[in-house]
This record gives structure tokens, C-alpha cells and sequence, in this order.
């Protein structure tokens, strides 16, 4: 079940932290690796990879923690862990975006009452910064006002780009920064300029769909599940899992 550079690991054969050959059994259970001289319960380490890949595989923790036979508390607690490590991992390898820009602010969770889009009551607003064939970065915010907005676009973003907004008054100055396209939703949904801002409304559609198997999420919680979601969709088309382990697991042994 346990896939790719991690089932080395897995199976003992190979040092969660030098990655070589040449471990051997203690009496406590525990392995030691005769390069570095670590030492780990392998038995840990195979119910933390076993837990990770549920992650993995976005099953819910309270269906992990049945099928795992494990408190769903502690699977809860985890998961949890591994997003925080996630968010930590999505900051540290965040660059600049340039080139075309797509740039578009969501509303997550709350109740659906009341005000639908900006103005939502009870709702956690996530801006977001698209890089077309590039990466998206993503951050939770108190308002979608100018000063707000024009911050993280000024901190994230390269002077010169190409930017695609609707036309929402908080990015009237984004000129200032590079040229500004504005997207009429009322006309077709991408013309022969690719005036368009279909990328980052497929990231929200990405992220809202799994977010549904979620019965609520706690505000505080909001801005590790965002980053989640993140770094899934930045890394959709490589060996997820193998990152997974490499930030979650073998870093944190």
C-alpha cells in the first residue's frame, strides 16, 4: 500500500535519515543506522507513513482513524500536524510570481445566509495570486480592500507582469504595477486576448469540492486547510505522496 521512495523506509531497509543501507535491530525494537548512528522505532515510523497516506488519499481523519483502528482524536491531531508542516513548506518555497497573472479573492465555510459574495457574512475570504502554467499562492484575509489586496499583490508578485482582475474598485491601481486587463464576465469567458480568469476560478473550484467532505472546519483552522489545497494544486502533477513523507514524516522524525 505504501507507494514509491517511502516503501524503503517502510520495510527497514534503508536510514529514514541518511538514506543508506545498513540498519540493525536494538533490543528496545528500536533500528539504528550503523552510517549516522540515528536511532527510531520503525514501528512508529510505519504507522506515521500508514496515517500519511490516508492524508494522502483525502480520506476524512474519522474514516482514517476506523479503518486504521486508531483514536480518531489522534488521527484528527495529525492531520492537523501535517497541514501546519505543509503551510510551513508552501511559505519557505514561495517565490515571486511574474509573466501572466490571473488574481481573484473566494469565500470559504459560514453560513450561507445573508449576503452572497464580497460582503459574505461568516466567511473566511482567501485571496488569490495565480501564475498561468506556474503556481498559485493563496492567504487568508481580513477584508478585500485596496490597502489589502495591493499589499500582497505588491509582496508577491514581480513588477512588469501581465494581470487579469475582474473589475472589482480594491485593484484600480494595479496598473502601477504592470499592465491591468479587466475581465467583463458579461461577455465570453475567454476572448482572443485571453482576457480570462478561468485558472484561478478552477483552483477555487479544486479546493471548494474537497472542502465539502468537511462538516465544518474551525476558523482558526482555515488558513492550514487553504494551504493544503495550495500545495496540492501546485504539485498536481508529481509524486504528492513522496512529498508528503519527505515534509511531513522524514523531516520530523
Amino acid at each position: 500500500m505504501i507507494r514509491g521512495v517511502a516503501r524503503k523506509y517502510f520495510e527497514g531497509k534503508t536510514c529514514i535519515f541518511c538514506d543508506k543501507y545498513g540498519l540493525y535491530r536494538l533490543a528496545d525494537k528500536r533500528v539504528k543506522c550503523k552510517h549516522c548512528n540515528k536511532r527510531y522505532s520503525l514501528l512508529k515510523l510505519k504507522k506515521d507513513l500508514l496515517v500519511l497516506y490516508y492524508f494522502y488519499l483525502e480520506i476524512s481523519a474519522r474514516k482514517s482513524s476506523k479503518e486504521l483502528r486508531l483514536n480518531y482524536k489522534t488521527i484528527q491531531s495529525r492531520f492537523m500536524q501535517f497541514r501546519k508542516l505543509i503551510a510551513e513548506h508552501c511559505s519557505k518555497e514561495a517565490n515571486k510570481l511574474n509573466g501572466e497573472i490571473e488574481i481573484d479573492e473566494s469565500y470559504f465555510g459560514g453560513k450561507r445566509k445573508g449576503t452572497r459574495g464580497r460582503g459574505a457574512n461568516n466567511k473566511a475570504i482567501v485571496f488569490g495570486i495565480l501564475e498561468r502554467k506556474g503556481q498559485i499562492y493563496t492567504k487568508i484575509v481580513e477584508s478585500v480592500s485596496a490597502k489589502t489586496l495591493m499589499k500582497e499583490i505588491e509582496n508577491k508578485t514581480l513588477k512588469g507582469s501581465v494581470f487579469y482582475t475582474d473589475g472589482w474598485k480594491s485593484y484600480a491601481s494595479l496598473e502601477q504595477y504592470g499592465k491591468h486587463n479587466i475581465i467583463d464576465h458579461d461577455k465570453e469567458l475567454v476572448d482572443k486576448n485571453h482576457n480570462h480568469i478561468n485558472g484561478i476560478e478552477g483552483f477555487w473550484s479544486f479546493a471548494k469540492e474537497r472542502f465539502h467532505k468537511y462538516h465544518g472546519i474551525d476558523r482558526n483552522n482555515y488558513p492550514f486547510y487553504v494551504k493544503e489545497m495550495e500545495f496540492r494544486f501546485n504539485h498536481r502533477n508529481e509524486s504528492v505522496f513522496n512529498l508528503l513523507f519527505d515534509i511531513c514524516v522524514r523531516r520530523v522524525v
